[in-house]
């Protein structure tokens, strides 16, 4: 069969929707969408503030889209049918219907870690957004709904609910103790590998299936979600795809640090020093011995202030080797370098406190540090604060400047002001 996806011919009627998203890339569509399409009597509408052409790709594909995996052979394709509806930027009112709507059980985001601090009155904000839906629905039905935070951020539920608190509490005070008393909000850890589409994806997608598809997404076999929070009116039965679930928040915690430390943080490092040393993509830069060494010289450090037993990091640094250097996965650092005044608070950093507790000046941080400036000097720069960073950057005391501008305390420290400034002879 050629041609555009069609429904009805490919995957039957659209579920109805209960589930509705927010951050329309391609990692949703390689995670939570092919979990919640494991459940077939659960339909996603999904929405992108930010983006029309995936959206509108999707909404005359009926929704459907081709999931594409890339591991060590010949790579695998599936039609997922997860998606009941795609809505581009600017479909507002459709928006908040369907956050009002008392079908709508969970509201599941992929925002950006940028998103989860509290807007400016007005602005064009994901938080803000939220909070309009949410007001209609307290307005129209006062039906309980689950917020399911899927970005890298420490304590993701805990993080989003304070700010939508604090969001709310400025426009509504009733609104804000309807979100206390109503909205439940996970935490979760979420891992998937998902570097942006290319055209040579669309081709494997349409030889694969037959399918002329627009929109589709690529990704890595290895895939997990571990979540923790409750679901009042119900939620897609995502363990069939083998999500994890606890009620141990202690516990979950423990896995996302895992995470943020060990790949996001060995993620953000390769970025910006396997560009300062003219790689393009994480497996060519693992295949860097320089690179390589100071990779596991950071897992080293991090697994030192991990409550995790010792087998566990080692089973997870081993898979995390073969996943990184996978060839077929092109995973462009530019695209990991993004937000890095976001990420690098969150990966590097609680790390490198704690070894600055310890008396001790951790090379690989160091090292991310330096390079980090180096890109802030001499690359475009995609960041909420780029204009803040790139100006200490290019101050008369670069170093010094940038680091007090993510922790005053971090630009006073002497030590870590040397170690970087040695690294920059490398990475700078």
């Amino acid at each position: 069969m050629t041609g555009r996806l069609n429904r009805r011919a490919a995957a039957g009627p659209a579920a109805p929707v209960r589930v509705v998203h927010l951050g329309l890339g391609g990692f949703h569509r390689a995670h939570q969408a092919w979990y919640t399409a494991q459940d077939p009597d659960w339909g996603i509408a999904a929405y992108s503030f930010t983006s029309t052409a995936v959206p509108r790709a999707l909404a005359e594909q009926d929704g459907l889209f081709t999931l594409v995996r890339r591991g060590g052979g010949e790579p695998e394709a599936e039609i997922v049918p997860a998606i009941s509806r795609a809505h581009p930027g600017g479909d507002t009112e459709r928006w908040l219907a369907d956050l009002a709507s008392p079908e709508t059980a969970v509201l599941t985001l992929t925002v950006t870690e940028a998103a989860y601090q509290v807007p400016e009155p007005g602005a064009d904000a994901a938080l803000n957004r939220i909070v309009a839906g949410l007001l209609r629905r307290r307005r129209d039905s006062a039906a309980p709904l689950a917020i399911v935070p899927c970005d890298n951020v420490p304590d993701n539920g805990a993080v989003l609910r304070r700010a939508l608190l604090a969001t709310a509490e400025r426009q509504d005070p009733q609104l804000a103790c309807w979100i206390e008393e109503s909205v439940a909000v996970a935490s979760t850890v979420v891992d998937r590998i998902t570097p942006a589409t290319t055209q040579s994806d669309v081709d494997t997608a349409r030889e694969l299936t037959g399918f002329a598809d627009a929109a589709p997404a690529v990704t890595e076999p290895f895939i997990e979600w571990l979540i923790a929070g409750d679901f009042p009116l119900g939620r897609p039965a995502w363990e069939r795809g083998g999500a994890q679930f606890t009620a141990d928040a202690h516990e979950l915690a423990q896995y996302q640090q895992r995470k943020l430390w060990l790949l996001n943080g060995s993620h953000s490092l390769l970025a910006y020093t396997g560009a300062a040393r003219g790689w393009d993509t994480v497996d060519e830069a693992v295949a860097d011995p320089v690179l390589s060494d100071l990779v596991e010289a950071w897992w080293d450090t991090a697994a030192a202030h991990s409550a995790l037993p010792t087998e566990h990091l080692d089973e997870y640094r081993a898979h995390l080797r073969s996943r990184f250097a996978n060839p077929s996965i092109r995973h462009h650092l530019r695209q990991i370098g993004k937000d890095g005044s976001q990420k690098i608070p969150a990966r590097i950093l609680p790390v490198l406190r704690a070894e600055r507790e310890r008396g001790r000046v951790p090379r690989a941080a160091a090292a991310a540090l330096a390079a980090w400036i180096r890109h802030l000097q001499s690359e475009p720069v995609h960041d909420p604060r780029a204009g803040e960073f790139t100006a200490l950057a290019r101050s008369e005391t670069p170093v010094r400047s940038v680091l007090g501008g993510l922790d005053p305390a971090l630009g006073q420290d002497a030590d870590l002001v040397t170690e970087v400034h040695r690294q920059r002879l490398t990475f700078g």
